[in-house]
């Protein structure tokens, strides 16, 4: 049972420094040219645009239930009329920035994954480096970039589109005007706020194409080994994702 327990704590270990190389390794190739902005573009594309319908919907109907909600547990202390300041700054703080990162990391960087994984076990990868090719520089590095822009985008979409589903519950179930419920929202909201949520989406962004990019290059085995590699990008996200939002909510607090 130890032995088992070691073995399993060193193959944890060891993937840990392996995450933590590759992302040094992609840090450097981020800020060192030449860079393929076309193969940007596209990921950018396919990764954001593509993206906005299934995050402008979450945030909508997270807003309203956000909305609802409140709106009947203040009533019990006659303070409904405060639900724009719940609903404001549950969403730039928290709401937005999570749930956009978990539905990007399970559509974006469960697509990473499979896309990296089976040019690994097509053996591309390594065809790559024959040719003198730099595989992080050429496939990791782009995909990267379309993160840390997209995902911040999709987050202030995420809040706009949240706000504006509290609004709707605010004017059809409460009956308050769109000029007190936007007046409301906006009170106690400050732009540390907003920058707080949008700053960690950055590091959201960041540890989603890590860890997706990883997964996809250290497949092995055909098809089940890319599905496994998936899988495990999956579940890998949302616990960092988790993790990483409670670490940095206390940093920025303490800021």
């Amino acid at each position: 049972m130890l032995g088992r327990l070691y073995d399993l704590t060193w193959r944890r270990v060891r993937h840990l420094g392996a995450v933590v190389l590759l992302g040094e390794a992609v840090t450097v190739r981020l800020f060192t040219p030449p860079w393929s902005v076309r193969d940007m573009v596209r990921q950018l594309d396919a990764m954001g645009v593509k993206s906005t319908n299934l995050a402008s919907v979450i945030a909508l109907f997270t807003g309203m239930v956000l909305s609802l909600q409140t709106a009947y547990t203040l009533a019990a202390f006659g303070a409904k009329l405060y639900i724009g300041e719940v609903v404001g700054l549950s969403l730039v703080r928290e709401l937005g920035p999570v749930l956009t990162a978990l539905m990007v990391g399970g559509r974006v960087g469960a697509g990473i994954t499979a896309e990296l994984g089976s040019m690994t076990v097509s053996e591309q990868v390594e065809a790559m480096r024959s040719l003198g090719a730099d595989p992080l520089r050429k496939l990791v590095v782009p995909r990267m970039v379309a993160l840390l822009i997209g995902l911040p985008l999709l987050v202030v979409l995420a809040d706009v589109m949240g706000i504006f589903g509290g609004l709707l519950i605010s004017t059809w179930e409460l009956g308050l005007t769109p000029s007190f419920y936007f007046g409301h929202t906006l009170r106690l909201m400050t732009y540390g706020d907003f920058f707080s949520g949008l700053g960690k989406s950055v590091f959201f962004a960041f540890a989603i194409g890590l860890i997706a990019s990883y997964n996809g290059l250290c497949a092995r085995g055909g098809a089940d080994g890319v599905g496994k590699a998936t899988t495990d990008t999956v579940v890998g996200v949302a616990i960092t994702v988790l993790v990483l939002d409670f670490f940095l909510t206390k940093l920025f607090l303490a800021l």
